[in-house]
């Protein structure tokens, strides 16, 4: 019993931190038009900060995750939270492109990456047994769900209220609040520490990823995923202002998806146990395409967005349990924080196109579409890119 309630206990610290990193890091589109008011930098600009921002999350993946591996969670968790939250608060207080890539590009993103996949799930896999691991990554990616969900409409309330920079402040402060839960990750005395079998060094592990076919083929479909999120994360609110919408309906539906990936992340999490990872996101990213194409062929209104939103929402960051499992499979979890943050690397280097390109296209061509055409065939092209991935059947219990 003692044992049950101490994984649910880190599942659900996990969710709490991941809830907060997300949910700030997912609503940053909201401001960059309030941004770019302000401080006259352009929208060229803004999206070029937060395309960096984007590779720097995912860079921030393996090396904390090794950093993790070292000096323990708690530390780095902790010293993101701190980074993050001095990102926010040094945002407010410069008006030049460097001082924006520095603060809302590098701190803030790094900060948030220290509390995030690669380290919550990889702690969550090295104490939990094999038969739980997907149900808790389902659970601690629902969180980083549930913070947009919560996190979108709270920061747009903020702006309309007070103004973006007491919202990025009062962001900062609720990031310190990681560092408090951060402690159910700390090793307790008595605690068994997880034991791994002899086998390769670190090193010698990432070599033999690297040259595996099955873990290229999750960096090239997890490429595809991170160009689609942070398209849509960055520009969403765009689009609905260029369609003649308020900002509360951009924000509305940024909270959809994120109240949608709730139900996404907990299913994928459930499938996993039952069925093949690869056949799961196979299915995710093919509907992704469908739900684009379909979202290009309808009027835009409010009702097409929020439709749009749900659809969206059950595949957002559902894709995240299953490629972590996919990653624990073909390796084991000794180094999942690092091999899975590799794998995060790959996703925001497409996340930093994804958030790059689409300024580019509003500038150049003043609409998204050839963007919303982009995303529909690398939607396509991640499906069938997860199908070659050597996976053994699941096996059916008696």
């Amino acid at each position: 019993m003692n044992a049950s309630r101490g994984h649910w206990a880190l599942a659900i610290a996990g969710a709490a931190i991941l809830a907060i990193t997300m949910g700030i890091r997912q609503s940053l589109g909201l401001f960059v038009s309030p941004l770019n008011t302000s401080t006259g930098l352009g929208i060229v600009t803004i999206s070029f900060t937060l395309a960096v921002g984007q590779f720097v999350w995912g860079a921030a993946q393996p090396a904390f995750g090794a950093l993790a591996d070292r000096v323990g969670n708690v530390r780095v968790i902790g010293a993101g939270a701190v980074l993050l939250a001095a990102g926010l608060v040094g945002t407010t207080l410069v008006d030049s492109s460097i001082g924006l890539l520095l603060f809302l590009g590098i701190l803030t993103t790094a900060g948030a990456g220290a509390g995030s996949f690669s380290i919550l799930m990889s702690a969550a896999a090295n104490r939990l047994p094999p038969e739980r691991r997907s149900t808790a990554s389902g659970f601690i990616n629902a969180g980083g769900s549930f913070g947009q969900f919560v996190f979108a409409p709270l920061s747009q309330a903020l702006i309309a209220a007070f103004g973006w920079v007491v919202a990025l402040w009062a962001l900062a402060a609720t990031a310190l609040a990681t560092i408090p839960m951060a402690l159910a990750f700390r090793e307790t005395p008595g605690e068994a520490k997880p034991v791994h079998a002899a086998g390769p060094s670190l090193g010698a592990q990432v070599r033999e990823a690297f040259r595996d076919p099955s873990y290229l083929c999750l960096h090239a479909g997890f490429f595809t995923c991170g160009f689609h999120i942070a398209f849509l994360v960055t520009h969403l609110p765009g689009e609905v202002g260029l369609c003649g919408l308020p900002a509360s309906v951009g924000a509305a539906s940024l909270a959809i998806i994120g109240l949608g990936n709730i139900a996404g992340s907990l299913g994928a999490g459930w499938l996993g146990q039952h069925y093949r990872m690869k056949w799961i996101l196979f299915a995710m990213y093919a509907s992704r395409a469908v739900a684009i194409l379909i979202y290009l062929a309808l009027p835009k209104t409010e009702a097409t967005f929020y439709a749009f939103a749900v659809v969206l929402g059950m595949t957002w960051l559902a894709t995240v349990p299953p490629t972590a499992g996919l990653v624990g499979k073909l390796f084991g979890v000794r180094y999942l924080a690092t091999l899975f943050g590799f794998t995060l690397l790959s996703h925001q280097v497409g996340a930093f196109f994804g958030a790059w390109l689409g300024g580019l296209a509003i500038d150049r061509t003043g609409s998204y579409d050839w963007m919303w055409y982009a995303d529909a065939a690398l939607a396509f092209a991640a499906a069938l890119v997860n199908l070659p991935i050597r996976e053994a059947r699941v096996a059916k219990p008696a």
